[in-house]
């Protein structure tokens, strides 16, 4: 403000008017091209001349094009497109200086008539300057024809510099709301690819993988003992498989919006006995051992039993993967005002500190060398998440690097409230 004072010292606080409303439109929320307009009104009206205009610099084509001129002139011009080594706008931005031309006629310089001619105006006079941006020309500032054939004055090059700074920010806004929308429209079709991804996987693959469990199933039962053990392979890949296929379809079942919570009462015991007996095996051939720690045998919650055993399943089975041969996964389970708590407890690798705020986000994984050796699709952690917060939970992480980790959730006592929910 002191600049702008200094700038315009000897003028009323009439002339200076345009200015400080565009100074208090700075801080408003309007929009990026009204804004722009309302510079190169400005422009005109502090200047004292006929027209103004304001036209961005395009890298690309290497051509300037308006984006603020006269409302008269608008339709006229916003698809214009001036050449910057035919005009005297290009001459100003090659040269990162401003230009003043008292008598278009007395000089002999390179002027884009086009313009004149699309709108049937005669320009007889001119002052432009850049729009600079970080040393980077980003456009010009013009006005055009002071009037009562004044000469321009370096008080009207000021004026203009000032204005110019605004445009500048505003125009590097605009970039930035613009690329902002493109990189969001592109994680959108991204997502929608993944989404149909999932749904046509999920579909197409649960049908064969059926039929090859089945069948590998019963081969087991009738077989010799010496192909046993290869059967045992199938069986147990084709489980993995099928573990993958369902946290696939319960991704896509839950972002399109089909899933609903069918409700019934159960014992929080039962469930985390239930979860650990189904990975059993795989703690025994690590020599990991489980422990259970829940304060009252009768806790228990309302709500859907297969969904939240989903969600602890997927926890304690990356407990399991990730915590080394001899570790230790534990289980608790505790009262809270208004909610029922149950933590995952093991003393395995740890998480990054990096990748902790991600963890839960489907399809990410942490490092690539321990996707490769443990295998997995970045899918259990998103999965959980879902079914926790169809319930009104809430779950999060805590983790030490090489020294283990502790997912928790909490569910709400009694979700019979939800309008997700089905009592069954």
């Amino acid at each position: 403000l002191t600049t702008v004072s200094d700038n315009f010292n000897g003028r009323n606080m009439q002339q200076l008017n345009p200015l400080l409303r565009l100074l208090q439109d700075l801080t408003a929320e309007l929009d990026y091209d009204h804004f722009l307009q309302a510079v190169a009104s400005a422009a005109g009206e502090l200047t004292d001349s006929e027209a103004a205009s304001l036209l961005e610099y395009d890298e690309a084509s290497d051509q300037l094009r308006f984006v603020a001129a006269p409302w008269f002139h608008w339709d006229a011009l916003q698809d214009v497109q001036v050449p910057v080594e035919e005009s005297v706008a290009g001459w100003v931005c090659r040269n990162k200086v401003h230009r003043i031309i008292q008598d278009m006629t007395a000089e002999n310089l390179p002027y884009y008539h086009a313009a004149d001619r699309i709108t049937d105006f005669k320009t007889h006079s001119l002052l432009a300057v850049p729009v600079m941006l970080k040393g980077h020309v980003v456009g010009v500032l013009e006005a055009l024809n002071k009037t009562e054939h004044a000469h321009y004055t370096e008080e009207d090059v000021e004026t203009l510099k000032i204005l110019a700074s605004l445009a500048a920010l505003t125009l590097h806004a605009r970039a930035l709301e613009k690329r902002a929308k493109q990189v969001h429209d592109t994680q959108a079709q991204l997502n929608e690819m993944k989404s149909d991804f999932i749904a046509i996987a999920s579909h197409e693959l649960r049908t064969p993988l059926g039929l090859i469990l089945g069948h590998a199933t019963f081969l087991r039962e009738v077989a010799d003992e010496e192909y046993s053990e290869q059967l045992d392979a199938i069986v147990r890949s084709a489980g993995r498989l099928k573990e993958i296929i369902e946290n696939l379809s319960n991704v896509n079942t839950v972002e399109s919006g089909g899933a609903r919570i069918h409700s019934t009462r159960f014992f929080v015991e039962d469930l985390v006995n239930e979860v650990v007996a189904s990975f059993e095996k795989d703690a025994a051939e690590k020599n990991i051992s489980f422990h259970i720690s829940i304060e009252d045998k009768t806790l228990s919650l309302e709500g859907d039993v297969g969904k939240i055993n989903i969600a602890l399943g997927n926890l304690v089975r990356n407990a399991v993967t990730f915590t080394k041969e001899g570790g230790h996964v534990g289980i608790t389970a505790e009262a809270i005002p208004g909610y029922v708590k149950i933590a995952v407890i093991d003393d395995g690798i740890g998480i990054p500190a990096k990748d902790l705020p991600y963890i839960f986000e489907r399809f990410y994984q942490v490092e690539s060398h321990l996707t490769r050796r443990h295998g997995g699709m970045g899918l259990g952690l998103a999965v959980a998440k879902a079914m926790i917060e169809m319930h009104g939970g809430r779950i999060w992480a805590e983790s030490r690097e090489g020294k283990g980790s502790i997912f928790t959730f909490i569910l709400p006592s009694d979700t019979a409230s939800s309008p997700n929910v089905f009592i069954s």
